[in-house]
């Protein structure tokens, strides 16, 4: 039997509202909440993975591959939660000299975005605080929407990079893992703030600067 895509995001939003009301029902502390988040992130990681599975079988693979990091040059937002997250991530995982120069490179970032708007910000290429000779430092704990952004073709992103202000140029990325994800993510959203929680959305270098 065949299920609409319009299935699947009803059925994914009420997965991350689940496991948003468990996080709730734990406790209102940060561990109950950084470990839902953990979770939050295996539940897509898996989405993904079985995704590329499929995908592989039918000679679809995705052009991403590890030390590739075109997609890590533009603005990243990620709901509050996943930034704290991070943020505890790094501060658990790397000395201080580290965590220094990233809060360095978040600062500088920032700075410079801060100034823009609209499809200057979107547009714009500055390579993320975490990104260090093609790899991200903190890819364990990197937010939702960087392990949903997935590319059919490495061209069209290599154009996106070096034209962004063409109109006619974007990223080929991959729609259901892509739309799959957010709804776990909008649907642990929707538990928090059902229960008193305020959660903003902020781009990554604003919250590790």
């Amino acid at each position: 039997m065949n299920i609409n895509l319009k299935d699947l995001e009803k059925q994914f939003h009420a997965d991350g509202y689940r496991l948003g009301m468990k996080a709730v029902e734990a406790g209102n502390s940060k561990n109950s909440l950084y470990s839902a988040v953990k979770k939050l992130h295996q539940m897509v990681d898996n989405l993904v993975d079985s995704f590329l599975e499929f995908a592989e079988k039918q000679n679809q693979k995705p052009a991403c591959k590890k030390g590739c990091h075109w997609c890590c040059h533009q603005p990243v937002f990620a709901l509050e939660y996943e930034l704290d997250y991070l943020r505890d991530f790094i501060s658990e995982n790397f000395d201080f000299s580290t965590q220094n120069q990233i809060a360095a490179r978040a600062g500088k970032k920032n700075k410079t975005l801060e100034k823009l708007s609209g499809e200057s910000l979107l547009n714009s290429k500055f390579p993320c605080p975490l990104l260090d000779n093609g790899t991200c430092l903190a890819y364990l704990a990197r937010p939702v929407a960087c392990r949903i952004y997935l590319s059919a073709n490495l061209e069209t992103c290599l154009k996106f990079y070096h034209n962004p202000e063409d109109k006619n140029s974007f990223p080929a990325l991959l729609e259901l893992p892509m739309r799959l994800g957010r709804m776990l993510n909008e649907g642990f959203k929707a538990a928090l703030k059902a229960n008193g929680f305020k959660v903003e959305e902020f781009r990554i270098e604003e919250k590790l600067g």
